[in-house]
């Protein structure tokens, strides 16, 4: 597909007496089955394993085919694909060779949608970047649509989007992986091992993150971290214009850090941005989310917007967030720091060494190099979930962690973790949720591990207070 930027009257003109089958029941797929049929569709199917009941989608029009058999006969002219299922199954590939379009509920917005689109993606920092874009574009006055990953699914509000807007998306792999349209303005924070549970190998992974800018035009921007050895070699493999970010050295292109001062450079003139002391969120990682996202916008943002946010942004929910502070003991929840590097990040970020809750759901990587880490940064570490084995084997093999006297404690519930955790805790201290691991084993995302946290701390306020 191409990007058409017709708007609604684009999509219509697509989906107009066809058959449109939806494989996988989530937030994105609910809303489409209305649109589509509103829109012309001859039917919609939609299609899950789960056997559930669906009355609003069935009162809505569709046809349901659950269960093992869900991908029997899909022999619809459009097939939509939740990000969770691989383009490359058997059924879709036998699709495409009866002549069926297969595509997504992004790769479709990404065609039609008449705004400006800023599009994000990379192994950690993509919530923050994201939303760190949408705020400075609407400081600087846009209207903005934020979704993918975050937000809102955006194809169901397209007939709301003009071509003065501004539509932000995060965007994952599974997401990417097999896409035939880029966004004019892409950015790639980092690249480091991830969902190596679901990609074949790291390759792979890499691969699917490029397709963010691959059908990109001369006239088109890509951001890439100078400063990740994976991202840095991506250049020479755009199609149009390249910047960079870099808080560790000063680049010909882009935005970058001195000792004090963001700064932005393009063919040769350089402009200072603002303070690093105006930046309110704390970590070295925060630093890079802005000069990401201001090498991404910087054509159409001014600088007092840039400064206003930097002042005030505080953070996303489950990102070292400070929850409370309970007997003079703070409590923060960075639940969405999901792969060790995220986890990395986040405890270089904190002056004080914090009693740390970590682990959760395996996604087969590295843990290795987590173990210095974990060394120099934690007071005390208190271990969950099906990683706690992998992340104890890295530490036995690292010997320093062996002479550091670092208490290692272990429990198989996340809320016994949580109550050791607590316990080791005394006045001034910091107890940090930062799982280096997904959620899945126990949590449906890590939204819900991060508000089971916050729950937890409060129920320990309560206790305090009777």
């Amino acid at each position: 597909m191409t990007r058409r930027k017709d708007g609604i009257q684009g999509l219509k003109s697509l989906v107009e007496n066809k058959r449109i089958a939806l494989i996988g029941l989530g937030r994105t797929h609910k809303p489409l089955v209305s649109l589509f049929l509103s829109l012309g569709a001859k039917s919609v199917t939609a299609r899950d394993r789960k056997i559930a009941e669906h009355p609003s989608l069935v009162a809505d029009g569709a046809t349901l085919v659950l269960g093992d058999g869900y991908l029997e006969n899909l022999s619809e002219d459009i097939i939509l694909r939740t990000p969770a299922i691989r383009p490359d199954i058997p059924a879709l590939n036998a699709a495409r060779e009866n002549g069926a379009l297969v595509t997504s509920e992004m790769e479709l917005f990404l065609t039609f949608c008449p705004a400006k689109v800023f599009a994000i993606t990379g192994s950690d920092g993509k919530t923050t970047s994201s939303t760190l874009t949408a705020k400075l574009l609407e400081a600087s006055g846009y209207r903005v649509f934020l979704g993918g990953n975050i937000g809102l699914p955006l194809l169901p509000v397209l007939h709301e989007i003009t071509k003065d807007d501004a539509a932000v998306l995060e965007l994952s792999s599974f997401q990417l992986m097999g896409m035939t349209v880029s966004p004019e303005h892409a950015l790639i924070t980092n690249l480091s091992e991830n969902h190596l549970d679901w990609h074949t190998d790291m390759a792979e992974y890499c691969e699917a993150k490029t397709a963010v800018f691959t059908h990109q035009s001369e006239d088109d921007l890509l951001v890439l971290n100078a400063d990740n050895a994976v991202t840095r070699a991506l250049a020479g493999r755009e199609n149009g214009r390249l910047r960079f970010f870099s808080r560790k050295e000063k680049v010909k292109n882009g935005t970058y850090c001195t000792s004090d001062t963001l700064r932005f450079a393009e063919d040769g003139n350089e402009s200072p941005l603002f303070a690093r002391e105006d930046i309110l969120l704390p970590g070295e990682h925060n630093l890079e989310n802005y000069l990401a996202a201001l090498a991404l916008t910087h054509d159409f943002i001014t600088v007092s917007a840039a400064l206003s946010v930097a002042r005030s942004f505080a953070g996303v929910a489950h990102r070292m967030e400070l929850v409370r502070e309970v007997n003079k003991i703070r409590f923060y929840n960075s639940s969405i720091d999901s792969s060790p590097a995220r986890s990395s990040a986040t405890l270089k970020a904190f002056a004080k060494k914090p009693i740390v809750i970590m682990g959760g759901y395996d996604k087969h990587l590295n843990y290795a190099p987590l173990a210095p880490i974990i060394t120099e940064h934690v007071k005390a570490l208190v271990l969950t979930g099906q990683t706690a084995p992998k992340i104890e084997k890295a530490l036995a093999e690292y010997a320093e962690f062996a002479a550091s006297g670092i208490p290692l404690l272990k429990a198989e519930a996340f809320a016994d973790a949580f109550a050791l955790a607590a316990g080791l805790a005394e006045e001034g201290d910091l107890v940090l949720l930062s799982p280096a691991s997904a959620s899945f084993d126990q949590f449906r995302d890590f939204e819900e591990r991060g508000e089971v946290f916050r729950t937890l701390v409060r129920e320990l306020e309560e206790h305090e207070n009777i």
